[in-house]
């Protein structure tokens, strides 16, 4: 990424989020768009990123995942709203696990589409510009200041920094390798006519 972005200061963005969080939360739908993630979670399947999670349940961990993951949403839409619609600047830095189950949320896109149009806060999320800014959520950076001023501490269970991400992305790597899944989970080589 070479361009350099422009950002709301994070105790800024976290003002603006609590309110969009507040918002999304009173709506009457967004009750059910949560419980129904959460009751789905047989549905959320990947290699890298809930797997990141030391003693990883996604029965027991869906629900503060999930609640990780609006609050995220909620930070993305502030920056996005006070950067008059900067998709770029709104592609924020998150966790792995964090972030993977904001794309489990972003699936509910039609109960979510009602949610944004009568709040009027859009969700905001870009795999295409995470990709752009190309920038691993780092342990004190803008992300985690915006978050931990709009709503407290982050849960060191999913918030894992780049560098131990990584590191565990590795041992996954080694894992997954001895039964056949490699390239982080985009190759696949099982003989299932000989299992």
């Amino acid at each position: 990424m070479n361009a350099t972005l422009t950002r709301p200061a994070p105790e800024q963005a976290a003002e603006r989020a609590r309110a969009i969080l507040a918002a999304w939360q009173n709506d009457p739908e967004m009750a059910t768009v949560m419980e129904g993630c959460a009751g789905y979670s047989n549905e959320w399947d990947d290699f890298y990123g809930g797997p990141l999670v030391i003693d990883y349940s996604v029965t027991r961990d869906a629900k503060p995942l999930l609640d990780n993951a609006l609050k995220v949403m909620a930070l993305k839409s502030a920056v996005y709203e006070m950067t008059d619609g900067d998709e770029l600047a709104a592609e924020i830095p998150v966790p792995v696990p964090v972030d993977v189950t904001c794309h489990a949320l972003c699936a509910q896109i039609t109960a979510l589409s009602r949610v944004q149009q009568r709040t009027g806060h859009l969700f905001v999320h870009s795999t295409v510009n995470e990709h752009v800014n190309n920038t691993p959520w780092k342990l004190g950076d803008y992300t985690h200041q915006a978050y931990r001023a709009a709503f407290g501490p982050v849960d060191d269970r999913y918030w894992i920094d780049a560098d131990e991400a990584e590191r565990r992305r590795q041992v996954l790597d080694t894992a997954y390798a001895s039964i056949g899944v490699t390239d982080r989970g985009q190759t696949v080589s099982i003989d299932f006519a000989a299992a």
